[in-house]
């Protein structure tokens, strides 16, 4: 199996990708999702066209069932068994990609850290890029044998809204929500009904469309740097990053692996959780300070 360009890059290129396609041990991970309200369906489009090989990922699914709030973590356990399902072995390389370019497959490359899993990157450019450079592609349901993988849950990976609310008051970590500025500020509504509008006291906003470039592919470390440092976010000190429902969250998060920092921790709840309820400080208007 030829490795990954490198461990320290959370991303790999359709080139690579296309070389090493058929590699011993290779999962690839088609984890498209879309918006609430969006009329596409990420399963039929998977069975319509998809990457030769590549397994589908339900964000939706692979959650955890006990709550009311959108495709939050499953437990280890849980999660494991979808993996085996995939094919995924302990020592497997996954990488995932979404047929935005790079928009959820982040989401699926933080849940396998999460669970311990390092060896798992991210396509840069997704399917578009994929398509735009003539590579194959297949349609149907492939299957491979289940694997072995077993998970290793890192909670320094994930927090809570207790730990989100400690980190505003004790200002142990910086707080940065990737939804829209205009959702940030609670000029535009949220697209799930009956959540209120505005931000966290404190937040810092980066809308995670910022750092994707217009097709598709993560934007180069001095750009990333450059929109960080305008946000006011020392990338230094601990920083957790925040969205809607923990989706464009592991955007920010892997922006900032790009950088170096890959232990970013994703608030899973984000938005949904917050503004559902009624004991959680919420002010609109610009970015405190």
């Amino acid at each position: 199996m030829t490795h990954a360009p490198s461990s320290d890059s959370p991303l790999v290129s359709t080139e690579w990708l296309a070389e090493n396609l058929d590699a011993p041990g290779l999962i690839v991970i088609d984890a498209s999702w879309f918006m609430p309200g969006t009329p596409r369906d990420p399963r039929a489009e998977h069975a319509d066209k998809h990457i030769p090989g590549a397994l589908y990922f339900d964000i939706d699914e692979i959650a955890d069932h006990t709550t009311d709030l959108p495709h939050m973590l499953p437990e280890a356990h849980d999660f494991a068994t979808h993996a085996r399902r995939l094919g995924v072995e302990p020592a497997s390389p996954v990488v995932v990609y979404d047929s935005h370019g790079l928009f959820s497959a982040p989401r699926v490359w933080w849940m396998f850290r999460v669970m311990g899993h390092d060896q798992v990157w991210v396509l840069d450019g997704g399917l578009p890029k994929w398509i735009a450079e003539g590579h194959p592609v297949e349609t149907g349901w492939p299957q491979k044998p289940h694997g072995e993988f077993k998970s290793h849950f890192r909670p320094g990976l994930v927090r809570s809204l207790d730990e989100v609310l400690t980190a505003l008051t004790d200002h142990n970590a910086q707080i940065l929500d990737a939804r829209s500025t205009a959702r940030f500020t609670g000029e535009a509504p949220e697209p799930r009904p009956g959540l209120r509008g505005g931000h966290m006291p404190g937040a810092r906003n980066l809308p995670s469309a910022a750092v994707v470039d217009a097709d598709g592919r993560l934007k180069a470390p001095g750009e990333l740097q450059a929109l960080f440092e305008g946000a006011g976010i020392d990338i230094d000190r601990p920083i957790v990053t925040t969205c809607g429902s923990g989706v464009s969250a592991a955007i920010l998060a892997i922006a900032l692996a790009r950088l170096g920092r890959p232990e970013v921790a994703v608030y899973d709840g984000s938005w949904t959780e917050w503004a559902s309820r009624a004991d959680t400080p919420i002010v609109t208007g610009p970015v405190d300070g």
